[in-house]
């Protein structure tokens, strides 16, 4: 017996409706892959070379210089800032041969100390935020009493996930840099964007440890353990895979904000590495460079050009990479965890 659905105008409205979501959705996945595919299509000759080792090794090692453009018997010639002064100074260099010269602010050179500031900021704002945070939540969770003020709690943690990143940049400046006389280091940059992603792996983690079975907890307690015996022991190892989903969450927040760091952390320009220190105290006392920084720097604070373009889109590649790095990290870890403590 064949049964023909009828078209009614109900059922064509609602075709309608999904087709008009199912068009908005790729429109939405055609404009990222653009702009994905914008960044990569300008970026790869930055990054890549057709020649072994066929990756730009000065780029990724070497410190934003000014680029120096001039004539010089004739010929057009492009150095950085480090080696202009080394041609210049050679003896056979007459220097009233050069000529028509311009330079260009952090058009060569490279952007190590963009990267290295940017996976320190990375690191210990997120191992500060997920001590916070799973503390946090384990109280919620376990402890706390389920009232009107634990339920206000959550209320405050749900707005603090939405308030806007350049009111935590604010507030770390008020609290950290000078209340607390941290100035702009990366103590200052750490807790400002520790507490950004604090309300994400808050309620994450409160989520992931709720969805453990209660049988879980009342055998080990029913055995003799003790309450945070039975949580470190029985909980919070199956709850470990929804933390780190978290964590994948706030890496990619963390890694992408500027305006917390331009007012905590970040420079737009420093000589030296956050290693290259007197004492060991100083290295957690010092403002780094980063690349989202670095990248608001060259697109909106100096004049735009051809060498500048270049570096806006080789750094933007490497700073897409460098996430996307960190979280497939979080990712593996995360499935390894999963795999190991089913349930």
């Amino acid at each position: 017996m064949n049964f023909h659905r009828q078209s009614t105008s109900l059922h064509r409205r609602e075709a309608a409706t999904f087709a008009l979501l199912r068009a908005a959705t790729y429109a939405i996945l055609l404009c990222g892959a653009l702009i994905v595919g914008t960044i990569a299509f300008k970026g790869a000759p930055v990054l890549f070379k057709s020649s072994f080792p066929f990756i730009n090794t000065t780029f990724l090692t070497a410190s934003p210089e000014t680029l120096h453009v001039f004539d010089y018997n004739g010929q057009r010639m492009s150095l950085g800032d480090s080696e202009f002064r080394k041609f210049r100074a050679l003896p056979g260099t007459d220097t009233k041969a050069i000529t028509h010269e311009n330079s260009y602010v952090y058009a060569a050179g490279g952007i190590f100390p963009c990267i290295v500031g940017t996976l320190l900021l990375v690191v210990g704002s997120m191992v500060i935020a997920l001590f916070l945070g799973v503390a946090s939540a384990i109280y919620l969770s376990e402890y706390a009493r389920q009232n009107a003020f634990t339920r206000a709690i959550r209320l405050a943690i749900l707005n603090l996930a939405g308030v806007p990143s350049i009111v935590f940049g604010l507030f770390g400046f008020g609290l950290f840099v000078i209340f607390f006389v941290w100035n702009v280091s990366l103590m200052s940059g750490w807790f400002t964007l520790a507490f950004m992603v604090l309300p994400i792996v808050i309620t994450a983690s409160e989520e992931a440890l709720k969805a453990v079975p209660r049988g879980y907890r009342e055998a080990s307690l029913a055995l003799g353990a003790t309450r945070w015996q039975t949580i470190r022991k029985s909980v919070l190892p199956y709850a470990l895979p929804g933390i780190l989903t978290s964590s994948i969450l706030s890496i990619a927040r963390v890694a992408g904000e500027t305006a917390p760091i331009m007012f905590t952390a970040a420079y737009a320009v420093r000589d030296q590495l956050p290693w290259q220190v007197s004492r060991l105290t100083d290295f957690f006392f010092q403002g780094v460079m980063a690349l989202p920084y670095h990248i608001y720097v060259i697109s909106a604070k100096i004049p735009r050009n051809e060498y500048t373009e270049r570096v806006q889109y080789g750094t933007t590649l490497v700073f897409l990479l460098l996430v996307a790095l960190i979280a497939g990290a979080s990712i593996l870890l995360r499935n390894r965890l999963r795999g190991k403590h089913a349930w």
